[in-house]
């Protein structure tokens, strides 16, 4: 029986895509998804959506349908998760974290090792940054047994693109179920601050607007990093080194002064941290996905996007589950018995 899934509901975008191709890989159900990205200004398939697609194609050799550039409407219908070594680029400046994003499940579940190496952006405006994702995201997957990790080669920003990343994920029999609703305290806080082909006082200046807004909140260290990569950008991206890892960024641009890069990422996670929650909000609407898998789970969220309203819809509507969600003051505790 497939599976047919409105592209356009909720925030509509390719996080819906993403996922719904991810799950299907995991559970073999066949999926129909139409109206892709129909609320968009370019609505479709754009190429970073396209990759992810066909980056599952290749892993699990599926069947699929209407793979092509602008196109609302697919199918799709896996067969065997392969492990392996894998090439894929999106040939733009098409987000490498939102590909990987897709990716990462699926070889969890593979029956070997694989090596997966990815062209496009590291660092590239309506996604996380390559050191949000290193250092954010997979270690907090690593506390549900997502065994993965990333070598950064080079930095890739808009327009350009060209950034190189190699990922590695090894197989695992299952996920974890997670509980985390209240932060712990925050023994220090850790950054990043690099630039590309511009001059290192940019990311020194970023680091220290950062630095002089979280200096209350606890220690804070970060590192300065004249970056190798294609074009020219900057950006900074902060975390708390607690159990689970709280975290933000912000991204450089033409005539955007770096105290001004520096101050947003800072002042991001100072909202996260004030929340007291366990999870901050871009990583919620990413656990959605291993929760509906790993069942008997339990989050804090400093607040609900319309990813991650999108995803709870998603995973219920292939999963058969049902979320249970306490809302409080913009934030909320999300469960799944």
């Amino acid at each position: 029986m497939i599976i047919e899934i409105d592209g356009s509901y909720g925030e509509g975008g390719g996080q819906l895509l993403r996922s719904a191709i991810a799950l299907s890989c995991i559970t073999k159900k066949p999926i129909k998804i139409y109206n892709i990205r129909a609320k968009r200004p370019n609505p479709g398939l754009q190429h970073q959506h396209l990759t992810a697609i066909k980056a599952a194609v290749e892993i699990t050799n599926a069947e699929a349908k209407g793979l092509n550039i602008g196109s609302t409407t697919i199918y799709f219908n896996p067969r065997e998760i392969r492990g392996g070594e894998y090439f894929f680029d999106i040939k733009t400046a098409g987000s490498i974290t939102l590909v990987m994003q897709t990716i990462i499940p699926i070889l969890s579940f593979a029956e070997k090792e694989s090596k997966v190496t990815i062209i496009g952006g590291t660092d590239v405006p309506w996604s996380p940054t390559i050191d949000y994702f290193r250092y954010v995201v997979i270690e907090n997957l690593k506390k549900i047994g997502i065994n993965a990790n990333i070598e950064l080669i080079k930095r890739g920003y808009y327009p350009r693109g060209g950034g190189k990343v190699i990922l590695y994920v090894k197989p695992i029999e299952k996920i974890n179920p997670i509980i985390a609703i209240k932060r712990e305290e925050i023994p220090i806080i850790r950054g990043i601050s690099h630039c590309t082909n511009l001059p290192d006082h940019v990311a020194k200046r970023q680091a220290n607007a950062a630095k002089e807004l979280l200096k209350d909140i606890a220690p804070v260290e970060i590192k300065e990093e004249k970056s190798v990569g294609e074009g020219v950008g900057s950006g900074i991206t902060l975390w708390t080194e607690n159990n689970f890892k709280i975290g933000s960024d912000a991204i450089g641009a033409k005539g955007k002064p770096a105290e001004e890069v520096g101050k947003e990422a800072g002042n991001k996670l100072l909202e996260e941290i004030k929340s007291e929650m366990a999870i901050d909000r871009h990583m919620g609407d990413m656990l959605i996905l291993y929760m509906a898998i790993a069942g008997n789970s339990k989050i804090g969220v400093s607040y609900i996007t319309s990813h991650t309203e999108t995803m709870l819809w998603l995973t219920e509507k292939i999963m058969n589950i049902k979320w249970k969600i306490e809302r409080f003051n913009g934030k909320a505790i999300i469960s799944l018995s």
